[in-house]
């Protein structure tokens, strides 16, 4: 979600989940969630207040594990700006604790994509990943739909042209016709953080895990193969039920594949 002050003033845009963070806090934590991810913004909501934020945190047996940010990374006057921000969520981030910096982006162009956005979107997440080492946190990168990095031969012209980890998503890479399991065992080593959510392709829709077309439980294996042995943050783009059943069904399903 942005921020309409953002539209005019590209330094000042944030990312912002919906609803009551308080209330969404309160239920990943009463069904036994470990950690969390937050947007930049619902941070830089509680920055002159920070206690009030680890309180609801402390509550609820809940460490924060990283925060989500993303720009459009490719033009390059607007560059400064969203460099600033991303800054910002960094400083954010290490003042409430966590350990991970994931960042979306690369926008497309009404004109079509070119290979110099590439070439400009893999400098940019290289200076991400500088801006978030400053900080004494881990940079990934999250291929995310109606970015420039959807498909796998897309991820591919991007992993070469940049430093930055990798942060698999299991529905976007799946939507974006990936095959998520296959797509963690070749970037296997770069893989610094996880997404899991499953997807139904028709119709469309995200899906708490084990209700959708996904191989959760290769896709699973694969990550361990990989070596990677840290977060796996479950995450619903949008639901219709409850959203707290949801985290439920996701938290069941995985205790059972772990």
């Amino acid at each position: 979600m942005g921020d309409a002050t953002g539209v005019t003033s590209v330094k000042d845009l944030f990312y912002r989940a919906n609803g009551s963070m308080e209330a969404a806090i309160a239920d990943i934590g009463s069904v036994g969630y470990e950690g969390i991810e937050m947007f930049d913004g619902n941070l830089a909501d509680h920055a002159d207040r920070p206690d009030e934020l680890r309180e609801m945190m402390e509550n609820a047996k809940l460490e924060l594990v990283s925060v989500y940010t993303g720009a459009n990374f490719i033009y390059s006057d607007i560059l400064p700006d969203e460099l600033h921000r991303v800054h910002r969520a960094a400083e954010l981030a290490k003042t409430f604790g966590a350990e991970r910096l994931v960042v979306g982006g690369g926008a497309r162009r009404a004109a079509g994509t070119t290979n110099d956005d590439y070439q400009r979107l893999g400098e940019a997440l290289d200076r991400v990943t500088d801006i978030a080492e400053s900080f004494g946190l881990e940079a990934s990168y999250h291929p995310h739909l109606s970015t420039i990095v959807e498909s796998p031969e897309e991820l591919q012209k991007l992993m070469g042209l940049t430093k930055i980890g990798f942060c698999p998503d299991t529905a976007h890479l799946a939507a974006a016709g990936g095959d998520p399991a296959a797509l963690i065992r070749q970037y296997s080593d770069r893989i610094r953080h996880v997404h899991l959510k499953d997807l139904r392709k028709e119709p469309f829709a995200f899906l708490p895990l084990g209700e959708g077309d996904l191989d959760m439980e290769d896709i699973i294996r694969a990550v361990k193969e990989s070596g990677y042995d840290s977060w796996l943050m479950v995450e619903l783009d949008s639901y219709d039920g409850d959203p707290r059943v949801a985290a439920e069904i996701s938290k069941k399903f995985l205790d059972n594949v772990l």
